[in-house]
This record gives structure tokens, C-alpha cells and sequence, in this order.
């Protein structure tokens, strides 16, 4: 069941994916975080929203006339506020399929950022933007007549994590994690407790009390 306004405020202000992720474990979801080799662009940057996914292949040229980007540009344009295009390149070391004017296209449509298992360029423009990108390398590449997306909004496997449209993506300095939209609400009420939990763990450890004494009463650690 997919959460309310009000739950997802309250994710948003106090979730990590480390307990996310955590929290996914304990709901037998095992495989929802993406490779470590997915990186954030700026660790101080935090991404959260719902997926809109792309599904790029490799070519190695461009039909006389064809327009390669005719299905990113139709993805990028329709995103409406809050959403992540989640761009999965099978992690093609050709594929750059994101860079400053797609990042200034999606912002101004209000979208939470990018995850892409391709990769990235015009990384000092995107930094100077501070909009949230995560990505799989850093290259010059351009994706044309590299890569070319054949779908959108249909199922994906980016970063090793399979990803259907319209699930809650959640990125920081630890990686990104996927929540699946069938135990959504029940994920994010959980992790909110284990936090709250975690705060209590905190406290008392600063207070001088013995980690076995609080592990033992929390079974937090």
C-alpha cells in the first residue's frame, strides 16, 4: 500500500537508507539497494521520490533522420514534481545518458533528481545546479549513437535492483535504496520506529551506558 502525503513528509525529514535498507531486510526484501558502485555526484545532497524509468541498449550508429533522443526527451518532458527518472544502461561504459541541460530540463519540471547506472557528465555544471544525481561513472561521452532509450515507464533492472515505475526511491551519502510499492506504507512506519529506536540507542551510549546493557533492551545496533 503506497503512503500518504503526510507519511512521506515525515520519511522524507527523518529517513537514511541505511535504515531503509535495514528495515527492508527485516521485511524479507533483501535486494533493494543498489550496487555500491552507484555514487552520488554531492554526498550532501539527499534524493527522495517516486521512479520514472528509462530503458536505454547500446547501438553503434544513427539511422539517416532518426531523432536518437525522441524517447528521453518525451520521459524528461512529461516528469511532474516529486519524480526521478531512473535511467537503466545495463552499466554500459558508452552510455553518458545525463548531463547540465536534461538536469536544467528536469528542474524545471520539479523532478527529485536522477539515478543512472550509465553515466554522468557536465559534472561541475550539475553540482553548481545541487540536483541530486546518482550514477554508475563520469564520462564525456555523448549517448548518441552509444545508446538510445527503447522504453519508458516499464519495469528495469538499474544498479542490480529491479525497479517498477512509480516506487519510492530514496538516495544519500550511503547509496540508493528502492522501496517496493506493495509494502511501502508498512516499510516507511517501520523505518520511522527503528529511527526513533535508534535515537534512544544514541542517548543512552552517550550517557555512558554499557553497549551489551542497550543492544540488550533495543536490539538496535
Amino acid at each position: 500500500m503506497r503512503a500518504d502525503d503526510e507519511l512521506l513528509d515525515r520519511a522524507r525529514l527523518r529517513l537514511f537508507t541505511a535504515v531503509l535498507s535495514d528495515t527492508l531486510d527485516a521485511l524479507g526484501r533483501r535486494d533493494q539497494a543498489f550496487r555500491p558502485g552507484i555514487r552520488p555526484l554531492d554526498e550532501s545532497l539527499v534524493l527522495f521520490g517516486r521512479a520514472r524509468t528509462g530503458l536505454y541498449a547500446e547501438v553503434y550508429s544513427v539511422a539517416p533522420g532518426e531523432n536518437p533522443y525522441a524517447l528521453e526527451i518525451a520521459l524528461i518532458d512529461d516528469l511532474a514534481p516529486g519524480e526521478i527518472p531512473v535511467l537503466a544502461c545495463q552499466g554500459s561504459p558508452r552510455i553518458a545518458p545525463w548531463g547540465e541541460l536534461l538536469t536544467t530540463a528536469a528542474m524545471a519540471r520539479g523532478a527529485a533528481g536522477c539515478v543512472t547506472d550509465g553515466l554522468v557528465r557536465d559534472i561541475r555544471q550539475i553540482r553548481e545546479l545541487r540536483f541530486p544525481v546518482f550514477h554508475g561513472g563520469i564520462g564525456p561521452l555523448d549517448s548518441k549513437g552509444r545508446g538510445k532509450v527503447i522504453a519508458i515507464d516499464v519495469p528495469v533492472t538499474c544498479g542490480g535492483v529491479h525497479v517498477r515505475p512509480g516506487e519510492l526511491v530514496m538516495g544519500d551519502a550511503d547509496g540508493v535504496v528502492v522501496v517496493p510499492a506493495d509494502i511501502e506504507r508498512d516499510c516507511l512506519l517501520l523505518a520511522l520506529e527503528k529511527v526513533e529506536g535508534e535515537d534512544r540507542t544514541r542517548e543512552e551510549l552517550l550517557a555512558g551506558a554499557r553497549l551489551a546493557d542497550v543492544f540488550a533492551r533495543h536490539g538496535i545496533l
